[in-house]
């Protein structure tokens, strides 16, 4: 699954690189988001899945718009620190996507996006008794990792303060199979803002 997520972003990429020169719409951001999921709903479990919350997760994306105004985009985030699992294991969730989108004009420097697409979520799980690297004590191979599919659908709305930059708060809903194997719900949020720049603009 992981390879054929990896294989639609790098046909996605190839044609942003096809499309530049036809001067349709081109975003690229970055930013950083938070994580919002249930809490687990059976507190007399001993070691309930925790809930996939919180957290700092700076964030990529690639957008192209046409001029009938849909498109497609891919981003990805990961969180910036890892986590605990159950106060044991280090952990570290990563999200990727690629999404068809439609873009509106709301007013001459507003515009909005909506979104839906597929994915994947990668969560690596550290081992602490493993060999470490010498120089950072506290970086440790991965022992094992956890890979679901997603469907993804979100929204923005892109601010042009500046020219062709622009600031875009955005929120995602990810719903990923079978993630109660190891989090304690399927369904997760993710808000946050990015900040981008239009190579061209519509």
């Amino acid at each position: 699954m992981r390879k054929l997520v990896l294989f639609a972003y790098a046909c996605a990429l190839a044609i942003v690189a096809s499309q530049a020169r036809a001067q349709q719409q081109i975003d690229i951001a970055v930013g950083a988001s938070r994580l919002y999921s249930p809490k687990p709903l059976n507190s007399s479990l001993a070691f309930a899945p925790p809930a996939l919350t919180g957290g700092i997760y700076p964030q990529g994306s690639v957008q192209v718009i046409f001029s009938n105004h849909f498109g497609f985009n891919v981003e990805g985030t990961y969180r910036y620190n890892d986590d605990v699992y159950n106060g044991f294991q280090r952990f570290r969730p990563t999200f990727y996507e690629a999404n068809g989108v439609y873009a509106s004009r709301v007013t001459n420097r507003i515009r909005a996006d909506a979104m839906v697409g597929l994915g994947g979520e990668t969560v690596f799980f550290y081992n602490q008794f493993g060999s470490c690297n010498p120089i950072y004590a506290g970086d440790c191979h991965v022992n094992a990792n956890s890979t679901h599919l997603l469907e993804h659908v979100g929204g923005d709305l892109r601010y042009y303060f500046w020219r062709r930059v622009f600031v875009r708060p955005e929120v995602h809903f990810y719903h990923i199979q079978n993630n109660t194997n190891i989090f304690s719900s399927n369904n997760v949020l993710r808000y946050g803002a990015s900040i981008g720049f239009s190579l061209s603009r519509q």
